[in-house]
């Protein structure tokens, strides 16, 4: 069995988890999060992407319910004791294996915590889950109950975090090492993940963004691979990733010559950046940090170029992406705490000039302000 953390930091979170239990008087919870089913027992899998649930009640009673494929992924990689199987067959209802698991707890007329908002619940399942525990006990939203524990990293977890800041740094070397003219994007990006995987790190959450030419303005992945011409422009956008936990960045880098306008970007998001680092600090807001990001580069006159949110938590997230809960965007309440581990990007995309520009960073927020924790310098590199 490889566990990732001590016997002791299980059982805190475990106890934290029926702490927020009893504070929303609930009398159990259905876990359909794998960032939820990992951070309390351990378990580590894809399997999540068919009907999967882990029940725990107020006394502490925890079963895994899942398919065959997934019984012994939970045996070898978590601290999980009880774990049903649903058999695939043509017609089968796995929510019906599940009412029989809350019979056993006796939570008949129970009120009952639900996680709906996770990529292992369908809205096919949740239909089926609702129909099934209808007039059998009382179903509530409970998406961020543990989402909300989750955000505050342990300094184990910190050690984690750190390794893949660590990770993200080597890939930006390969980065600039393969990064110029006639180059391929497809070597850039198999450089990058192989000084990740090398490094004993993981697979990231969701795919390395890259883009050149026109496609540096995009900052999702797409399919297209193409060679860099002698003036272009490269967008990057990747984490290193450290037993699921990730620290991302994000970089344009102009190739051949810098545009004079990749210029007055670039310093529009290192004004924007630092006055973010200013802000996200103990006390203060998750929207207070996007309301600095957007004045800034209001100011500087990049209002159609800027997005609408600047960042958003990381830690140890699943498929299909490494953005966690909180965002950054104007108006969110979330207030800011040692333990936060947040990623920040200044993103500019003008079409206008078809130009792009980027800058992302991953911070940890501490008693006395916060650490950047990648170690790169954010200097505009022309290649």
């Amino acid at each position: 069995m490889a566990l990732h953390f001590s016997k002791e930091e299980f059982s805190k979170r475990k106890e934290d988890v029926l702490k927020s239990m009893k504070e929303q008087n609930l009398d159990a919870l259905l876990m359909f999060k794998q960032e939820s089913m990992y951070w309390l027992t351990g378990y580590d899998t894809f399997g999540y992407v068919f009907f999967q649930t882990l029940v725990l009640d107020q006394k502490g009673n925890i079963v895994l319910l899942t398919r065959a494929p997934d019984l012994r992924q939970a045996q070898n990689t978590s601290n999980i004791q009880d774990i049903r199987i649903w058999v695939d067959k043509e017609g089968i209802n796995p929510t019906d294996d599940l009412k029989i698991i809350l019979e056993e707890f006796d939570l008949k007329n129970k009120k009952i915590g639900v996680e709906y908002e996770a990529y292992g619940m369908t809205g096919r399942n949740a239909l089926r889950l609702n129909k099934t525990l209808e007039n059998y006990c009382k179903l509530e939203d409970q998406s961020e109950l543990i989402t909300k524990l989750r955000v505050i990293k342990s300094n184990e977890e910190l050690v984690y975090v750190k390794q893949a800041a660590e990770l993200a740094d080597r890939a930006l070397d390969e980065a600039w090492k393969y990064s110029k003219a006639g180059a391929s994007e497809a070597k850039i990006l198999a450089e990058m993940q192989r000084a990740v995987l090398e490094g004993g790190g993981d697979y990231p959450a969701n795919e390395y963004i890259i883009g050149s030419g026109d496609n540096a303005l995009l900052c999702r992945y797409q399919a297209e691979k193409r060679n860099l011409s002698n003036n272009d422009q490269i967008s990057l956008e990747w984490a290193g990733t450290f037993k699921h936990y990730h620290s991302a960045m994000f970089r344009t880098i102009p190739i051949g010559k810098a545009d004079p306008k990749h210029v007055k970007m670039h310093e529009a998001c290192i004004e924007a950046l630092t006055n973010c680092v200013k802000t996200l600090v103990p006390g203060k807001t998750a929207g207070e940090v996007f309301d600095v990001h957007a004045k800034t580069f209001d100011y500087l006159g990049f209002n159609k170029a800027r997005m609408n949110a600047c960042g958003y938590s990381l830690g140890s997230t699943f498929s299909p992406n490494w953005m966690d809960w909180p965002m950054l965007y104007t108006g969110n309440p979330y207030v800011l705490s040692p333990g936060n581990v947040f990623f920040m990007h200044m993103i500019l995309m003008d079409s206008d000039t078809n130009l792009a520009m980027n800058l992302g960073e991953t911070y940890l927020v501490t008693e006395n302000g916060n650490e950047r924790l990648g170690k790169q310098k954010l200097d505009l590199i022309t290649l």
